[in-house]
């Protein structure tokens, strides 16, 4: 443990940019993730129409899906012999932002639903009687369920952030290319170089509970 802290201490060159991959992956996947995983919540919540309980239950039921089977599809995505081959983002950083927004996007899109679905029914009612379009609707209904929103979007980012089959697979664990904080620990950890998996599990561990701490200060208050 000792030389863990060390390696976080002194800086280690090479512990450190895992970290930053790790993170700059997890953002974009995030961001990438937000806008259509917002949209698909809130078109689910607009109206009540046949067939959306089973949607919602299917996001909800997709949000715990094991990461292999994401990373899995979306390596048939990208492949050579894939519809997406042409890009070459398999084993490339490219391959592991695809797969962590395929993992990220039903995160928001449920929990945006969610989110939406709870919203005071008199809210939108206000807003017909007071002659809103529906887009105007649709961006005061957003507004409104900001907290939720940004919510929805903070936990799409730790899932992504905490995953490693998705990395693995698209990636390949590739040094100072596609190397994430979770591949590394399990190579890390396989090699017998402790040091650098415990390293890497503390700041995972400083991740989660950042998110959770914010998880917690954004979500509205119930009482």
């Amino acid at each position: 443990m000792r030389e863990a802290f060390g390696l976080l201490l002194s800086g280690d060159r090479e512990t450190w940019h895992i970290v930053w991959l790790s993170v700059r992956f997890s953002l974009f996947s995030t961001l990438f993730s937000a806008a259509p995983g917002i949209a698909l919540g809130a078109a689910l919540a607009s109206r009540p129409f046949r067939g959306r309980r089973f949607l919602a239950a299917a996001l909800n039921a997709l949000t715990a899906l094991p990461t292999v089977v994401v990373g899995l599809f979306a390596y048939s995505l990208v492949t050579r012999s894939g519809p997406l081959g042409f890009t070459g983002f398999l084993f490339a950083p490219g391959g592991v932002i695809l797969g962590q927004s395929l993992l990220a996007l039903p995160v928001v899109a449920a929990l945006t639903y969610t989110g939406l679905a709870r919203l005071d029914p008199r809210f939108r009612e206000t807003l017909v009687t007071l002659g809103a379009g529906r887009g105007r609707r649709f961006l005061a209904t957003l507004r409104e369920a900001r907290p939720v929103l940004i919510a929805a979007i903070v936990a799409a980012f730790g899932r992504v952030t905490g995953e490693v089959g998705v990395s693995m697979m698209l990636g390949g664990n590739i040094r100072w290319s596609t190397r994430t904080m979770t591949t590394a620990i399990a190579l890390d950890a396989a090699k017998g170089d402790f040091e650098r998996a415990l390293s890497l599990g503390l700041v995972l561990l400083v991740l989660a509970l950042g998110v959770n701490v914010a998880l917690h200060a954004i979500a509205p208050d119930e009482r």
